[in-house]
């Protein structure tokens, strides 16, 4: 065990509240693509940029184009937790963590057994009428290939927060209740680029910041410990 892993289990042991908050790279081990990587879906080419096709106005105007990207990027259905996801969920079974605050939108932690999950950007696993607020399982949308529309006519739209749309005030409000409430924090799979949901980590009072990612993030310095690795290495590693 390296010096950092010591170091994390030594806070994991003494910890009686951990929350996590996790990004894109939480999900990158499950085969889950990120948008800001070498890799992902910012750096590909397609008819317009992701972060067009993934707003409010685009899937207003161009619905049944907004369908085609979003079926065949972001619904990932053979996607399954990682190490990560687990060991969030057995520290979440043991008493140890409170929260996951996730800014992914698969449904991978509530699949690994998480309970107390709060979703900033919503889940691509619930989807509604936008006229009668019927509800529709993600089978119903990934299965389908033209615009998907209710028994009463209406569209229906993945319940995922879109460029242009706010985030559910309810959830964040949970969240920052949860991170002001915690003796540690751990961060994971996210460069902390993303806002509002970054700034929630300014209402954490607790004393032990922890960060696990693969580059560095502005927070690193001021961190207790800033662990530069896989988040599911790092996270599997921890010993309950």
């Amino acid at each position: 065990m390296t010096a950092e892993l010591k170091k994390l289990q030594e806070i994991v042991d003494q910890a009686k509240n951990i929350v996590f908050f996790g990004g894109a790279g939480v999900s990158t081990e499950s085969g889950i693509p990120d948008f800001r990587s070498v890799d992902g879906l910012y750096s590909q080419s397609y008819k317009y940029p992701p972060e067009t096709i993934l707003s409010h106005e685009f899937f207003m105007d161009n619905t049944e184009e907004f369908y085609r990207f979003y079926r065949n990027k972001m619904l990932c259905p053979d996607a399954r937790p990682n190490k990560a996801h687990i060991k969030l969920a057995e520290l979440e079974a043991a008493g140890k963590l409170k929260a996951v605050i996730t800014q992914n939108i698969d449904g991978l932690h509530q699949m690994a057994g998480s309970k107390n999950v709060l979703e900033l950007h919503g889940s691509v696993l619930r989807n509604y009428c936008m006229k009668c607020h019927q509800f529709y399982d993600v089978e119903t949308i990934a299965e389908g290939e033209e615009v998907p529309k209710c028994s009463c006519g209406g569209t229906i739209k993945p319940d995922v927060v879109l460029y242009g749309e706010g985030l559910d005030s309810d959830v964040m409000n949970q969240s920052v209740s949860a991170i002001a409430k915690a003796d540690v924090l751990i961060i994971g799979g996210t460069s902390l680029a993303v806002y509002p949901a970054a700034g929630l980590i300014n209402y954490y009072r607790g004393n032990h910041l922890v960060l696990i990612n693969k580059s560095s993030t502005p927070m690193d310095d001021v961190a207790n410990l800033a662990i530069d690795g896989k988040i599911g290495e790092v996270l599997g590693a921890i010993k309950l």
